[in-house]
């Protein structure tokens, strides 16, 4: 029995420790970066002060982009610039990230996100979000709540949850994780046309999961786009990444 419990144990260490350090294995905030000729604002979100990467732009269209778990956002001014000639363009640094203020959680990104979209509305009565890996979480909150004119995941996923299960098999993550990002138990609130980006080559979210995201939403609501050799961090080196985003933007 004694030999049982040290294993046992140190499951148990393993668990807590996992626990305790969960969003520092989540949310890898970069530090704050410049661009030369670019713009931002600061934006009092819900509890926190965000830096906004924007590019302004006459009319009602308006992009909101957030990225990564890892991501610079930043490094899509200029490509989106381009891709998105008729959108003003607003980048997000989320909690902690790239010169915002506070300590990233999934209540805090989707408040935020909330709060911008608010924000906006009044001066662009047609708002499309581009939600990349971890921010597809972001934006399909954002999305149930609030209306939006298009969605776009890319690399997304179904929950949190199942994506570190495939990754920690062993560990009880249904039980140890806070921050969970459920998209396809929330799918079914959102009303936008969607167009879901998938890495045909991903190597950090199963396709299982995805596929589970993409069963979640109304056939007739949905596209769905495989970029085949596409890895999940250089998804966005095909050319059919910008491409298909711009024509699915401009329906």
């Amino acid at each position: 029995m004694s030999l049982l419990l040290v294993p046992l144990g140190v499951y148990a260490a393993l668990c807590a420790l996992l626990f305790l350090v969960q969003r520092s294995q989540i949310y890898f905030p970069v530090p704050e970066s410049n661009r030369a000729g670019a713009q931002s604002f600061r934006f009092a979100g819900r509890g926190a002060d965000l830096k906004i990467w924007f590019v302004a732009r006459p009319g009602p269209q308006a992009l909101l982009y957030f990225g990564g778990n890892a991501e610079d956002v930043a490094f899509n001014l200029s490509a989106f610039a381009s891709a998105f000639p008729e959108h003003s363009l607003y980048l997000v640094n989320y909690r902690g990230y790239g010169g915002s203020g506070g300590s990233p959680s999934e209540s805090g990104l989707v408040e935020d996100a909330i709060a911008l979209y608010d924000h906006l509305r009044p001066r662009h009565p047609e708002i499309s979000v581009i939600g990349r890996s971890l921010g597809s979480g972001v934006a399909v909150q954002l999305a149930g709540a609030r209306r939006l004119h298009r969605l776009a995941l890319v690399a997304p996923f179904d929950s949190l949850v199942n994506v570190a299960r495939a990754h920690y098999p062993y560990l009880p993550i249904g039980l140890l994780l806070r921050d969970r990002y459920d998209s396809a138990a929330r799918a079914s609130a959102v009303a936008a046309d969607t167009l879901i980006v998938i890495a045909g080559s991903d190597e950090i979210i199963p396709r299982a999961s995805t596929d589970s995201l993409v069963a979640a939403f109304p056939a007739s609501q949905v596209r769905v786009l495989v970029l085949e050799g596409a890895r999940h961090n250089d998804i966005d080196n095909d050319p059919r990444y910008l491409e298909q985003l711009r024509a699915f933007l401009a329906r």
